[in-house]
């Protein structure tokens, strides 16, 4: 299996959930920009697996980040984030939405786990409501401290400034 083939539409990520569902497998899922892959993710994600059989990974889309992070994000676009992701060995599907949360896609997925990183209290987890109503588990993993995006983008800038 390549990675490519981990990415998938709504309509074919429903397909497949129900597929595993049949099969008993308990579906996990997170979100994210997941613009530079830095050791906090992997981290992060690698714990959210353990927690079920099958990690749904839900990508923003580049309109979506550059929303809510402003006009010089992304680093990278969709597509590049969605391939590095569907690489790591530990998720098992990668699907973009475009809006600013992920409450629809979450609506559609209807994940037994939904895991955020422990920076969120499980009330402020968007989706929260949705899982705990179908009997679904609401987790946050503990995030390792000091890695972020943000940070390895004003570390690059900082440097840059330094020598100009």
């Amino acid at each position: 299996m390549s990675s490519q083939d981990k990415i998938y539409t709504l309509p074919q990520l429903l397909k497949q959930v129900q597929a595993w569902r049949e099969q008993g497998q308990k579906i996990v899922f997170t979100n994210g920009c997941f613009d530079l892959l830095h050791l906090g993710h992997v981290d992060y994600l690698e714990k959210a697996k353990q927690l079920g059989d099958k990690l749904v990974l839900g990508l923003n889309t580049d309109a979506s980040i550059s929303r809510i992070k402003g006009p010089s994000r992304p680093l990278q676009d969709e597509m590049s984030r969605a391939r590095v992701m569907a690489s790591l060995l530990f998720i098992d599907a990668v699907v973009h939405f475009d809006e600013d949360t992920p409450l629809k896609l979450i609506e559609a997925v209807q994940p037994d786990i939904l895991v955020k990183g422990d920076d969120y209290a499980v009330e402020q987890i968007v989706g929260h409501e949705v899982v705990q109503a179908r009997g679904g588990s609401v987790m946050t993993v503990p995030l390792v401290k000091g890695y972020s995006t943000t940070n390895i983008v004003r570390k690059i800038e900082n440097q840059l400034n330094k020598h100009n």
